[in-house]
């Protein structure tokens, strides 16, 4: 996973807690969605970038 690649995905990860936070705060329940939905996006990115560099060695 290229340098680039973290930080876009964790990045993603992050807004994606903000979002969930400022969801729950204000008792918007979509925004928490969101925020949750981003932060699996986020992961499963993460994930099969891992696998790509497992292969590559």
């Amino acid at each position: 996973m290229s340098a680039a690649d973290k930080i876009k995905n964790a990045a993603e990860d992050l807004a994606g807690k903000a979002k969930e936070a400022v969801g729950k705060v204000t008792d918007n329940d979509e925004l928490v969605a969101e925020g949750k939905a981003d932060q699996a996006k986020s992961d499963v990115k993460s994930a099969g970038e891992n696998v790509k560099d497992a292969f590559k060695h």
